[in-house]
C-alpha cells in the first residue's frame, strides 16, 4: 500500500462524500453546503488547499482548507476506518498548514462537534488545543 496525496478536485466529490458518510462527527452533519455546488464553489475559493489522501485510486482520506485572509480553517479531516492509525491524517495536517503558512496565514481554526469526544483526542493529540474563551455561533444568510 503506497498511500498518494492530491489537491481535492470536484472529481473526487462522490469518492469524498462516501468518507465522509462514513465517519462519526462529519456524516450525520453533512448540509447544503455540502453538496456538489457547495463544495466546487468552496474548491475554486481556496486553489490547491484542500486534499485527499488515495490508496491507488481509492480515496481513503479527505480534509478542507482554506482561509479568509487572515485565518485558516480546516474541516471535514477523515481518513475511512481500516487506514487510520498510519499517520495519513497528521500527513493532511501537515500538508494543509504548510499551504496555509505558504499563504502567510499564521493561525488555523477547526471545529469539532462536542459529542465527538474520539475527534477532540485526535486534535489534541497533534498539540491543537480548546479556546475556552470562544463559542461558536451561526445563522443562514436567507430563506
Amino acid at each position: 500500500m503506497t498511500i498518494s496525496y492530491a489537491s481535492m478536485t470536484i472529481d473526487d466529490y462522490d469518492a469524498v462524500i462516501n468518507v465522509w458518510h462514513g465517519m462519526p462527527g462529519i456524516g450525520l452533519h453533512l448540509d447544503e453546503a455540502d453538496s456538489r455546488n457547495g463544495i466546487a464553489v468552496y474548491l475554486r475559493r481556496n486553489p490547491g488547499m484542500s486534499l485527499v489522501a488515495r490508496d491507488g485510486t481509492h480515496v481513503v482520506g479527505a480534509v478542507l482548507c482554506g482561509h479568509d485572509g487572515r485565518r485558516g480553517y480546516l474541516s471535514h479531516l477523515a481518513v475511512q476506518p481500516e487506514y487510520r492509525g498510519q499517520g495519513i491524517g497528521c500527513e493532511m495536517i501537515r500538508r494543509c498548514l504548510a499551504v496555509l503558512r505558504a499563504e502567510g496565514i499564521v493561525k488555523c481554526t477547526i471545529m469539532v462537534y462536542t459529542d465527538n469526544n474520539n475527534g477532540q483526542a485526535f486534535w489534541e493529540r497533534q498539540g491543537w488545543w480548546k479556546r475556552e474563551n470562544l463559542l461558536c455561533m451561526q445563522a443562514y444568510t436567507g430563506e
